[in-house]
């Protein structure tokens, strides 16, 4: 999969790959709100919402309605290194959702593929290419 990251003006970082476009932007140091996301708010929001995915399908396959299911997010910093130490991910349902699924559905939510690239992460590799310049 290749994603190709341009700047559109200001602050804004967008990626874009296959027919879709990521937009995120910064707050600005005069005091304007982003238009969009934060790389990082983006990143964290793509954990709960992977986990999202199995739990939904989870449900899906059984016929269990989602309407009243959802997932609350905690991020709990490092104090000594500022960066996030732990994610907690709680599975809210209903009273009458039933609770000999409530295990299988945390089992559910605990494949999904961005945590466990947080629990064994990739190599990386970061270098400059200079492009030759093309006349027309």
């Amino acid at each position: 999969m290749e994603m190709i990251i341009d700047f559109p003006g200001g602050l804004k970082v967008d990626a874009h790959f296959g027919p879709y476009t990521v937009e995120t932007d910064q707050p600005g140091s005069n005091g304007h709100p982003a238009s969009a996301p934060t790389p990082f708010a983006t990143f964290l929001a793509s954990i709960g919402t992977c986990a999202g995915i199995y739990v939904l399908g989870f449900c899906r396959q059984r016929g269990l309605s989602t309407e009243e299911i959802r997932i609350i997010q905690r991020m709990h910093t490092n104090p000594f290194t500022g960066m996030i130490g732990k994610v907690d991910l709680e599975i809210q349902v209903p009273e009458e959702f039933p609770e000999k699924y409530h295990h299988a559905l945390i089992r559910a939510a605990d494949q999904c593929a961005v945590k466990k690239h947080f629990e064994n992460p990739p190599k990386f590799d970061v270098y400059t290419h200079v492009t030759e310049e093309t006349t027309v």
